[in-house]
């Protein structure tokens, strides 16, 4: 009895102290984001002093929009995460059905060489992605930053894995009515995967949302340029530091991802749980 008791002890202390380790990772992760918050609702006085009697103003925000064209950045950014994430969905579903249930000659060695991409950083591929989309004359463009995206290694092992939980029976049903094979994917397996394109659709908008080196390297005008490259020059020192119009263009750079986070993380982490990499 004893000895139970001693064993439950520590399992109760040990709760207890990853609890505690976890609120401290929290709120120093939190600060910096707490800080972002005052800084951009104040007045500039305000942006070193904390007083609960300080005035709010949303001029730092007025005043962030007038000294970049966000407006054309936000566009930027929202055709460049739809394409590349609309284009990986393709993609990806079309090449997880193939190796989920097809059986052909390498197919162990092309899922191999797939897989071998996660373990390659994208930044090591810079230079041969700028020849290639120099050759190609796109430089300077939202296709440019998408095109060597679009393919997704992650995603076709995310969605092979959840194919191949599909039951064989319903796609050989479909067969039976008449379906081909694009109408078995689209009608059969799609659906039954929404948990999974929920869930990677999530993390692609969020990777190519904050996406920073390659756009910086490929991009040259207004035109093209996203949000993560127009913050940067934005902020740069030549621009002068005035840290509440700083603050409150990241917020308004970044604001988008975190109410889409804060809405909708209960269903992202679901749709990891449901898919299940098995």
């Amino acid at each position: 009895m004893n000895e139970q008791r001693n064993m439950y002890d520590s399992r109760g202390f040990s709760r207890v102290l990853d609890t505690t380790a976890a609120w401290m990772l929290a709120i120093l992760w939190a600060l910096p984001l707490f800080y972002a918050i005052w800084t951009a609702f104040h007045p500039a006085e305000f942006s070193t002093r904390f007083s609960l009697t300080a005035p709010l103003t949303l001029e730092n925000f007025a005043n962030a929009w007038k000294a970049a064209p966000f407006a054309r950045y936000f566009v930027n950014t929202i055709m460049l995460v739809t394409l590349t994430t609309g284009m990986q969905l393709v993609l990806c579903t079309l090449a997880a059905y193939a190796f989920a249930r097809y059986d052909f000659k390498g197919k162990g060695i092309a899922f191999a060489l797939i897989l071998m991409q996660l373990m390659i950083m994208p930044d090591v591929l810079v230079v041969e992605n700028y020849t290639t989309m120099s050759k190609i004359g796109v430089l300077d463009s939202t296709l440019a930053i998408s095109l060597p995206y679009m393919a997704s290694a992650f995603g076709i092992f995310l969605l092979r894995q959840t194919f191949k939980s599909v039951p064989k029976e319903l796609e050989e049903a479909a067969a039976v009515e008449g379906a081909n094979t694009l109408q078995v994917l689209w009608h059969v397996y799609v659906p039954l995967a929404k948990p999974t394109y929920a869930a990677y659709a999530l993390v692609s908008i969020s990777t190519h949302w904050n996406n920073f080196l390659w756009p910086l390297i490929v991009t040259n005008s207004v035109n093209s340029r996203p949000l993560t490259v127009g913050l940067q020059i934005f902020s740069s020192t030549e621009q002068g530091v005035d840290w509440t119009i700083i603050t409150a263009a990241t917020l308004m750079t970044s604001g988008p991802l975190l109410v889409a986070f804060l809405l909708f993380q209960r269903q992202f982490v679901q749709s990891f749980m449901r898919a299940g990499i098995k």
